[in-house]
């Protein structure tokens, strides 16, 4: 570790802050039931790798990793993550079993990053390799980290241009906590972190995201939704908008409404906490909407369907005609829109997708994907595709090979982390 005398200053006023917020963290409802196993981290269990997935997002990524890691010996690894949905993730893939008899995986909290819960936390652990993904860079960590000699690999990492400016004003201490190895999942992100890491070897990689995207699948899968849904109707699906969208999201669904009537329309939140709010505003807005839970049986005509319920996403995307996916009519980055893609699903993004350049604007060429400028385009389009159904063989051709190209970064990161234990035993 890089000597720094800004480091010893720094942690006195890191601790000083987090000794100030935490009073407020544990009143917070989404953390009170964990707020001390955050806070006292003793209960985790030590392990030679430790992967960290923040999110639901970063969970998936550690899912891919772990199924197609394929060690030659046993080893321990702990999962942690952040989040309540991260932490459902997490626990169904230990469930399912479909990793290596050799790895014995452990689930749990990632820890607040105050200095002395962070501290413990390594010392529990004591991993050989620590496994961030995409930009999960707490100070603390990263400080007990390397006191431990831990080698850190960060994964299909990814740095916006805006967090690489905040980053390099700061640059003297994160050169000081920097991780061993950066696999970046493209050459821009791959920049920006030698910008700000200019002594750490970077490489790129394909995102792992790729992997995670059927190639082939002309069929439905069963889903909640395909079960409540009347096949002669069609489908229309708004997936992971934001708060900031929900007013735009209900003027699309009266123009989606007005000019296709006799449609099931499912709304899928990004936020199952803006459930009940988003619920309101589409009442207020005179739009009668069903809770997907209150549904037991099946749908006899027209409905909006607000969808109220975890992890039911993918499924549901097989059974659309047409498919909006939020965060982009904002200035919010955008979500995950190759998941319906990639099924042949006609797919509508607004115009704000940076958080999706990995993808490559080549894939406005498949049919699959369709930019639009804003959300008047946006629900013309939709309608253009609920009228003239179709074309779901040549979509689904042109995706898979788009995708089969890009596949393959689970692998590189199973083996980028298999390489660095071994080389810490052998």
């Amino acid at each position: 570790m890089t000597k720094c005398a800004l480091i010893p200053n720094f942690f006195k006023f890191y601790n000083i802050l987090w000794n100030a917020a935490l009073p407020f963290l544990k009143r917070h409802p989404r953390l009170a039931s964990t707020f001390e196993r955050r806070i006292n981290p003793v209960h985790l269990q030590p392990a030679d790798i430790w992967i960290q997935a923040a999110s639901a997002g970063e969970a998936y990524l550690a899912v891919s990793i772990i199924k197609i890691l394929n060690p030659d010996r046993p080893v321990t690894i702990l999962l942690t993550t952040t989040t309540d949905q991260g932490m459902e993730i997490l626990t169904q893939a230990l469930s399912s079993k479909k990793f290596s008899p050799r790895i014995s995986l452990f689930v749990d909290i990632f820890p607040f990053d105050s200095p002395k819960a962070m501290n413990k936390a390594v010392q529990q652990v004591n991993p050989t390799v620590m496994v961030l993904l995409e930009t999960e860079l707490w100070p603390a960590h990263l400080y007990a980290l390397k006191r431990n000699h831990t080698t850190v690999l960060l994964i299909n990492g990814r740095l916006s241009q805006k967090s690489s400016r905040n980053y390099r004003l700061t640059k003297a201490l994160w050169r000081s906590l920097a991780p061993e190895r950066i696999l970046a999942i493209s050459a821009g992100d791959a920049k920006r972190f030698s910008q700000v890491f200019s002594h750490t070897r970077v490489d790129t990689m394909d995102n792992i995201k790729f992997d995670r995207i059927k190639v082939q699948n002309t069929t439905g899968e069963s889903s909640a939704l395909a079960a409540i849904v009347p096949r002669e109707l069609p489908l229309s699906i708004f997936a992971s908008f934001r708060r900031q969208e929900e007013k735009q999201i209900i003027d699309m669904i009266k123009v989606l409404k007005k000019e296709v009537p006799n449609q099931i329309i499912a709304l899928f939140p990004r936020h199952m906490h803006r459930i009940a709010p988003f619920l309101k505003k589409l009442n207020k807005n005179g739009l009668k909407v069903y809770k997907g839970s209150q549904i037991s049986s099946i749908l006899t005509g027209s409905a909006i369907i607000l969808w109220d319920k975890f992890g039911d996403l993918h499924q549901a995307y097989s059974h659309a005609d047409v498919v909006f996916v939020g965060g982009s009519l904002a200035p919010l980055g955008g979500q995950n829109f190759m998941e319906p893609a990639g099924l042949g699903i006609p797919t509508i993004i607004g115009p704000h997708w940076q958080n999706f350049a990995w993808v490559g604007e080549e894939i406005f060429n498949t049919g699959a994907v369709t930019r639009c400028k804003n959300r008047q385009h946006a629900v013309k389009t939709m309608c253009t595709h609920l009228v003239k159904s179709g074309g779901r063989k040549t979509r689904i051709d042109a995706m898979n090979h788009y995708i089969l190209q890009k596949q393959g970064g689970a692998q590189t990161a199973a083996d980028a982390i298999w390489a660095s234990w071994v080389a810490n035993h052998d």
